[in-house]
């Protein structure tokens, strides 16, 4: 149980550092260049997951020693692009579907704070599927 501990207080520091590139990417990219925020939050996402393989797999995960760098990096990419289906449903439900539908909410939350908001709560939800996700998938079996 403690190796488990460890190896999620690691996934974490690195899901904490990938999520400021995802999260700094997806505000620079909608606040201040004005790309709509699903496009923005794709692109954010994107990169952050190349950075996050190459340090999961560094630091956090044991592979597979069976399975190829490539095919790793190719679940490790189908896991990201279903968690990535996952926070881009997430948002645009708590966009589009709740926050825009609420004249409560559109006059208490500026629509950049429900944005940021919904990011985060997204966020969240999908990096718990990513561990599970992942370790299930890409990490050595203990045996």
């Amino acid at each position: 149980m403690e190796k488990l501990i460890k190896q999620f207080i690691k996934f974490g520091a690195v899901g904490i550092f990938c999520f400021f590139i995802d999260y700094f990417t997806f505000k620079i990219s909608s606040s201040l260049l004005g790309i709509h925020y699903v496009i923005a939050s794709i692109l954010g996402f994107t990169i952050s997951v190349i950075v996050n393989y190459i340090l999961s797999m560094k630091f956090v995960f044991e592979g597979k020693e069976d399975m190829s760098r490539r095919r790793e990096f190719v679940i490790f990419v189908i896991l990201s692009l279903i968690g990535l289906g996952l926070n881009t449903l997430i948002l645009y439900i708590c966009i589009d579907g709740i926050y825009m539908h609420s004249e409560l909410l559109t006059d208490w939350l500026a629509r950049d704070t429900a944005e940021s908001l919904g990011k985060l709560g997204a966020t969240a939800i999908v990096m718990v599927y990513n561990f599970i996700t992942r370790k299930i998938f890409l990490e050595k079996k203990e045996g």
